[in-house]
């Protein structure tokens, strides 16, 4: 079996976990999993973060944003663009709709924009993982593309551990991410992370 084909078996196993979890069950797992975030020193010392809206069953950071704004951070959504390009929006209040994959997303023009170097922090969905912190994406590489210019940031991936496999299938250009988050625990990219 190919790269590409160990690809699409993983991520089609783990958005079918993902989407599988009970309702109570999910609940508990994302309360759980944006608690874990909320207590790492790359979250409470992050000023200006990235995160995702939840979409497909993604583990859903909508807690932890709240939590992040009361205290002042600046929050920044993803937009893809042409060419498989990411931007980074702070959206006004009135500064969402739904984009092209039907992601609840910013409106480019009514948004503040920041830098990849200006990042603090990265949270990262994914389909798949391992312990080793490598990922399985959706398959366009939005991500892999980005997270090389976010040169301050601390790149940390979120998914549930239902999603996890023994060894996820990556190329060459694929990111490794400096940590894993889940509602069981916490996966380190090398043993000298320090998240």
């Amino acid at each position: 079996m190919t790269i590409a084909e160990q690809k699409a078996a993983q991520r089609k196993a783990g958005i079918a976990a993902r989407r599988a979890l009970s309702e109570a069950d999910r609940t508990s797992a994302n309360a759980a999993l944006c608690a874990r975030i909320a207590g790492l020193d790359c979250f409470r010392t992050a000023q200006n973060i990235l995160l995702y809206a939840a979409f497909g069953g993604e583990a859903d950071l909508s807690a932890l944003a709240g939590q992040a704004a009361a205290q002042g951070k600046i929050l920044a959504w993803p937009v893809c663009g042409e060419g498989f390009s990411l931007t980074a929006a702070v959206p006004e209040a009135d500064g969402w709709e739904v984009g092209a994959y039907g992601i609840r997303t910013p409106v480019l023009r009514r948004s503040a924009l920041l830098r990849p170097d200006q990042l603090d922090l990265v949270l990262v969905p994914c389909t798949a993982f391992d312990a080793a912190c490598r990922r399985v994406g959706m398959g366009k590489g939005y991500y892999d593309r980005y997270l090389p210019r976010c040169t301050r940031a601390v790149k940390v991936g979120v998914a549930f551990e239902a999603q996890r496999v023994e060894a996820a299938a990556v190329d060459a250009h694929d990111q490794r991410l400096d940590g894993f988050v889940t509602e069981g625990g916490l996966y380190f990219g090398t043993d000298t992370t320090e998240l």
